[in-house]
């Protein structure tokens, strides 16, 4: 398969992102993209500048990319955390992500990356999930959005919103799912032994 074929996911990394959000569908996303390669798909996270950024909790991660050198994206992964919080009111974030919309054909997002898109607009009059903690300022956000406070993941067709932290895991196995075949999914999620059953 040549490089002109391969198809791309990039996560976006930003100060004080969420490392799960980013780190739980990378696990899978690369799990998927390396273990089966003819599948045609390669994931990369990248940065605004392509420097090294501290998440929420003090990991800190080299991305692959700056926006400006990144490959053409077919999905984005937008992860949350406390640095979507000044997002909100960032004009040159907000637009990034409208032009992200108009060339990029699924546009996903991880606990408060929602957030993000609905006040870059994107959600206006579709179903959306978040943090449980944030559903509220969802709604504030965009009236418009029908809410879905009680799952994991909405899938609207191009868009793809996640719950909190690490629903983000659960949504990346539905895009390997849609993006390859169900049965591609339970072989990444046996790969990575990831069934549920919480101790506490």
């Amino acid at each position: 398969m040549s490089d002109e074929d391969v198809q791309h996911i990039g996560i976006l990394l930003f100060p004080d992102v969420e490392e799960l959000d980013a780190i739980g569908p990378w696990e899978v996303l690369s799990y998927w993209t390396r273990t089966f390669a003819g599948d045609g798909w390669r994931v990369f996270c990248f940065s605004a500048d392509g420097k090294s950024v501290t998440c929420a909790k003090g990991l800190t991660i080299q991305p692959h990319y700056s926006m400006a050198d990144m490959p053409a994206l077919d999905v984005l992964l937008h992860p949350g955390g406390r640095g979507t919080r000044p997002q909100l009111n960032d004009s040159q974030h907000l637009a990034w992500v409208r032009s992200q919309r108009r060339s990029v054909p699924l546009m996903t997002s991880v606990c408060t990356g929602s957030l993000v898109f609905a006040a870059a607009g994107l959600l206006a009059g579709r179903p959306a999930t978040t943090h449980w903690a944030s559903l509220e300022r969802l709604q504030e956000l965009d009236p418009t959005i029908d809410v879905r406070a009680d799952e994991r993941f909405v899938d609207d067709g191009d868009t793809v919103t996640a719950a909190g932290i690490s629903a983000g895991i659960d949504m990346a196995l539905h895009l390997v799912a849609r993006l390859a075949s169900p049965e591609r999914a339970r072989q990444v999620r046996r790969g990575i032994q990831y069934d549920p059953q919480p101790p506490v």
